[in-house]
């Protein structure tokens, strides 16, 4: 170099010594954990996501994988336990292994916006909102790749989740939960910078970590338009659902019948079953229909029911809207987004050299389903999802776009007992009715059960083990949330303008020359 061209401003040094980076990392995914339920301390995101920021500032690449692997395992390894209630540590070590990994490989492209930011060198701005803009992208392009891959991906432990219970929910109403995880995220990462850059005596370098604060803090949950109630009855039997649970012929039927009968008699619009509320295929087995006819005809009221059904050689897990005097069922949803390895097992041959036993557990192949997450009942557009579909966004976005007034979740938690992946569950349940306006009716086997306002309040609950049934007039809205309409866009647009955004900065920071070092005010 000649001796009189610019230099480049030096690479950050690291904030943390890699050991103490590691234990940071580590103390920021066991914080993360605190923030879901069942402890449910939602302010805890603003503690865990600094502490894995700064472990990751000036960290070169195989130090970030590092760095990654540690928090994704003290994340995942605490947050998916539940895997492990009955099948033993293997699928729970495998899943959160496999989570952490891919942690590990996205914490790089968080590290290098770290690094590849001060050699642009475009001044205190850059450091104040360009620079937590793109981690905050980055972020989420993390999450997006573990809610989309391998085998359908697993949505598990998104950020904008853990906010249920908060008054950021709302936010989510107008962004999406991926939008709500991306502010969070900024927000800390805004607050770290502008740590970082101790110019406290100049209130302006205050003013995007203020602007974001606000954003979170302050926006009103975007309002739907009030279309009047549905009378719902839904039915919580606690029967012996369960993969390993010891039962008879027709245990769970009858055990929702028993717990139904208070209802005979009562006025009401639609009732709800859950995911495996009965033990056979009524589209195959004549006795069970006769049931289900009987029930809708002493109930005078239509019966959403959850089944396994077999068409040809192909299994589904299917929502099947039964009719009083109908040649049922009148309507189907199948199951979109089966569970790899417990609904259906991806590269049998690979996975049944390691773990023959657990594989040959999983005996039927589901089939993912093509059909829209939509009833039409009696008038009133209902929106569906099984048990893991109210995990991915499409299944609840086309609901809603398909003119759902309201939602109806069927969930089986009976492989769970005892652990706390129900209100987990629940959490998504109810950021979902935040997100789309909509009052939600999430009903489980075993529970727990709710009835959930378009603002994710609590209507009515049943608790786990416990047999039992909710009646109420559940308010139904129309009209769509930004974040219905545009969530996608806004999933697009984070994603593809961090990784833009990243590579810009990898490009001019190798072809742009450097000068002054010095960081001017804004």
């Amino acid at each position: 170099m000649p001796p009189d061209a610019p230099s480049r401003p030096p690479l950050p040094r690291p904030l943390l010594p890699l050991w103490a980076a590691v234990i940071a990392a580590a103390a920021g995914g066991l914080a993360l954990t605190t923030a879901f339920p069942a402890l449910g301390w939602w302010p805890m995101v603003f503690v865990a996501i600094p502490l894995t920021l700064i472990s990751l500032i000036g960290r070169r690449i195989w130090a970030a994988v590092l760095v990654g692997l540690v928090f994704g395992l003290a994340f995942f390894l605490v947050n998916v336990s539940f895997t492990a209630r009955y099948l033993g540590p293997v699928p729970w070590i495998a899943l959160a292994t496999l989570e952490a990994l891919l942690t590990a490989a996205t914490a790089v492209p968080i590290a290098l916006a770290y690094r590849w930011l001060p050699r642009v060198r475009t001044g205190a701005w850059a450091r104040l909102l360009a620079l937590p803009a793109i981690v905050a992208a980055l972020w989420v392009l993390r999450e997006q790749l573990l809610g989309t891959w391998p085998y359908g991906g697993f949505p598990w432990g998104r950020v904008g989740i853990s906010q249920a219970d908060s008054p950021l929910a709302s936010v989510a109403s107008w962004v999406g939960v991926a939008g709500l995880s991306f502010l969070i995220v900024m927000l800390c990462a805004s607050g770290v910078e502008w740590v970082r850059l101790r110019r406290y005596r100049d209130i302006r370098t205050a003013i995007p970590f203020a602007v974001v604060a606000i954003l979170l803090f302050a926006l009103p949950q975007f309002p739907t338009t009030d279309a009047g109630t549905m009378r719902v009855g839904a039915v919580q039997g606690n029967g012996p659902a369960g993969y390993f649970d010891e039962r008879g012929r027709n245990d769970v039927l009858n055990a929702q019948l028993q717990a139904t009968a208070p209802l005979f008699g009562e006025d009401l619009d639609v009732l709800l079953w859950p995911e495996g509320g009965v033990d056979s295929d009524p589209t195959m087995n004549a006795s069970t229909a006769a049931t289900l006819d009987a029930l809708t005809d002493r109930l005078e009221a239509p019966l959403v029911v959850a089944a396994v059904t077999q068409r040809g050689d192909e299994y589904f897990n299917s929502s099947l809207l039964w009719e009083q005097d109908a040649d049922n069922p009148v309507d189907v949803y199948d199951k979109r987004h089966p569970v790899p390895f417990g609904e259906y097992v991806p590269d049998r041959w690979l996975y049944r050299l390691f773990a023959p036993d657990l594989i040959d557990l999983v005996q039927r192949e589901y089939t993912p389903g093509g059909a829209r997450p939509f009833f039409d009942v009696n008038g009133v557009g209902v929106g569906l999802a099984i048990c893991f579909d109210v995990i991915y966004d499409d299944v609840i976005w086309d609901g809603a776009q398909d003119g759902a007034e309201i939602y109806m979740f069927q969930t089986n938690n009976a492989d769970f007992r005892g652990t706390d992946e129900n209100l987990q569950q629940l959490a998504f349940a109810r950021m979902r009715a935040v997100e789309t306006g909509r009052s939600v009716v999430n009903i489980s086997t075993v529970g727990t059960s709710q009835i959930i306002a378009p603002d994710g309040s609590e209507i009515a609950g049943i608790p786990a083990d416990t047999a039992g049934h909710m009646l109420e007039d559940v308010p139904l809205r129309t009209g769509l949330t930004p974040a219905v309409t545009f969530g996608g866009a806004i999933q697009l647009l984070l994603v593809w303008g961090g990784v833009i955004a990243l590579v810009s900065l990898g490009v001019l920071g190798r072809t742009r020359p450097g000068g002054n070092t010095k960081t001017p005010a804004p």
